[in-house]
């Protein structure tokens, strides 16, 4: 797309264009000559959108440089004011994309005068604690430098505290669709204000039973014609099509694959092992092998709990994350993962999407996923940002028939070998 073309107006009947940012004074002591970045063929980089310098100034603290494909595509729809349905992935930096248009705008464009408590102007909707939790966490790092104000409503968490933080202006509210509703019909959350609205990970919501909470939610937001609309989407079925056809205005659709063929950072390993086997092997691979950080994954929460009771047994620094565990202790547990101060995280797919941890240096598939799109999820949690990873796949015979679907869902076939030689 050529520079005139990302400025050309949007057709008829969208919604206004959003105005040009008028150059900015200096602020503070930073400028963006701390934050040189040199134009790449083929690259975008955020510089070629022309941010407000205190987004520019928290991206560079970020450490982003040049845009994902999908944050490329994507600002170069919605930086004009127009709707869009993505096709993206985990791990693709979709959470960025969004973010950053909203808040270019919200920075261009200032607070209403008379902008009522609990009344946000941007309304972002995920279908999982973890999710919105994380969209909040990444909204205040880039938020850092500006006057927006971030919030959340989440379910499982304490709901006098979450109250208490919607009782002053706010820009941009993460919410799950029942917790969000509970605000709603206390009067505590007004959503006729909704400026934009983003719909995260579609799929899941539908596949969770979440759609009509949705509908019921978007009901009470301004029409379509009044907001603007971000729907993203790891599939692009029949049903996602039509809900996006009835939640957003002439959309630009952009589809970013991310499958393992493409993701040359990960070396994917499969061992075949049989199933009597497989605690030994992971315990010895845990304890001889030099793995920094590590997500085991397992099918089943009882599986997940007996894999926690084995490697505390062994001596390894290990946490466990499932749906059993309440949502506190979640928490805790994942910022101690981040933080190092936990080597092995195993876990349901309960943290197989949605959950942003850097440096994961492998990813071990105790037990194949029954979906094989879950495949891509799981080892995805590596080899992120340029890093290598290393995934690693226990084959027993109940894992047997996971392993051609996989392969034709990948469209790869994955190198089968023995343990390595003293892990038995």
């Amino acid at each position: 797309m050529s520079e005139s073309e990302q400025t050309t107006a949007p057709a008829q009947n969208r919604k206004p264009k959003r105005r040009r940012r008028k150059p900015r004074r200096r602020q503070s002591s930073w400028d963006l000559r701390q934050f040189q970045v040199p134009a790449v063929a083929g690259k975008w980089r955020f510089h070629d959108f022309d941010l407000p310098l205190p987004l520019m100034r928290a991206i560079h603290a970020q450490g982003f440089e040049y845009c994902t494909p999908i944050q490329a595509e994507a600002l170069r729809q919605t930086l004009l004011g127009g709707d869009i349905v993505g096709k993206a992935q985990t791990g693709t930096g979709k959470t960025a994309a969004f973010l950053i248009s909203v808040m270019a705008y919200f920075l261009e464009e200032p607070t209403p005068n008379g902008q009522k408590p609990g009344a946000p102007r941007a309304l972002i909707i995920a279908p999982t604690r973890e999710l919105a939790l994380q969209i909040e966490k990444d909204a205040k790092a880039l938020a850092r430098f500006t006057q927006l104000n971030v919030a959340s409503v989440v379910g499982g968490m304490d709901y006098q505290k979450q109250r208490e933080s919607l009782g002053s202006k706010i820009d941009i509210l993460v919410a799950t669709p029942g917790r969000l509703l509970d605000f709603h019909q206390k009067r505590d959350i007004d959503l006729n204000e909704v400026e934009v609205l983003v719909l995260d990970e579609a799929d899941r919501m539908l596949s969770m039973g979440f759609i009509p909470d949705v509908k019921r939610i978007i009901r009470y937001t301004p029409k379509k014609e009044e907001r603007q609309t971000f729907l993203f989407s790891a599939t692009f079925t029949d049903d996602i099509l039509n809900l996006a056809s009835q939640w957003t205005l002439d959309p630009a659709h952009v589809e970013i694959e991310v499958t393992v063929e493409n993701q040359a950072d990960i070396d994917q390993r499969v061992y075949m092992v049989s199933d009597d086997d497989k605690q030994r092997l992971l315990v010895n691979l845990l304890q001889q092998e030099s793995f920094e950080r590590v997500m085991v994954f397992g099918n089943r929460r009882d599986l997940v709990r007996s894999l926690d009771d084995l490697l505390k047994k062994a001596g390894v620094s290990v946490a466990m994350l499932s749906g059993d565990v309440p949502q506190g202790q979640r928490i805790k547990t994942l910022e101690s993962f981040r933080e190092g101060e936990i080597q092995v995280l195993v876990a349901t797919d309960v943290a197989g999407r949605g959950i942003h941890i850097e440096d994961v240096s492998h990813v071990i598939n105790y037990t194949l996923p029954e979906d094989p799109e879950d495949y891509v999820h799981r080892i995805g949690r590596t080899g992120r940002a340029g890093a290598k990873g290393v995934s690693i796949s226990f084959v027993g015979e109940e894992d047997a028939f996971s392993l051609p679907e996989i392969e034709r869902y990948i469209n790869d076939k994955l190198p089968c070998v023995h343990p390595p030689e003293g892990m038995l």
